[in-house]
């Protein structure tokens, strides 16, 4: 195994030289530590920081509680694999992911395929990729809606996503976050990081 360092604290791992393929990737031994795989690379970033998982419980706690009330479906935080693309060797493990009643079927051990909303805590090290890169993703492979929350704007970015368009929305503080994917929900932005 060989590893760089990508965005100074991403380690990038390459096994014997070669690339993993989606089954050596699922073969390997069940951690908590957050791993992905981008078309057979594997990347590492750093263990969230004590702010980053304090918001990603609390928000966390709020979709939970909304989602069960109205029985909409399933929420679950990281590590959870995300495969996104099983022929292109793309698995993610976003902070959260919310799931819809009526395709739980996509549950089986993991995620096999997009979730209807992906939730991404932005962190100094991989707040670039994940707005970008992992964004990008998102949309090709059919997420419907992916929100970059922002602990240092205290703001939360809804992403709504098509495989053609993409339309963002901040909201700050004293607002309520307006979801597509959760339109009843109500959520004051400021409760998450305070």
């Amino acid at each position: 195994m060989t590893s760089g360092v990508d965005d100074g604290t991403v380690v990038v791992m390459e096994y014997g030289g070669r690339r993993l393929t989606l089954r050596e990737y699922l073969a390997g031994e069940e951690t908590n530590r957050p791993f992905e795989l981008a078309y057979g690379v594997v990347r590492e970033p750093a263990a969230p920081s004590w702010d980053h998982q304090m918001i990603v419980g609390r928000l966390l706690v709020r979709l939970d509680s909304h989602v069960s009330r109205y029985q909409l479906g399933r929420v679950i935080q990281s590590p959870i694999d995300v495969v996104l693309d099983s022929n292109r060797d793309l698995v993610v493990q976003p902070d959260l992911v919310f799931i819809a009643a009526d395709r739980l079927h996509i549950c089986r051990k993991r995620i096999w395929g997009a979730p209807d909303l992906a939730v991404e805590v932005l962190s100094i090290g991989t707040a670039r990729h994940d707005s970008t890169v992992k964004l990008s993703w998102f949309q090709e492979c059919g997420v419907r809606e992916c929100w970059l929350v922002d602990p240092v704007e205290n703001q939360v970015h809804v992403v709504s996503l098509t495989t053609t368009t993409r339309s963002s929305e901040a909201f700050g503080e004293d607002a309520l976050v307006r979801s597509g994917v959760l339109p009843r929900l109500r959520l004051r932005v400021r409760d998450l990081f305070t």
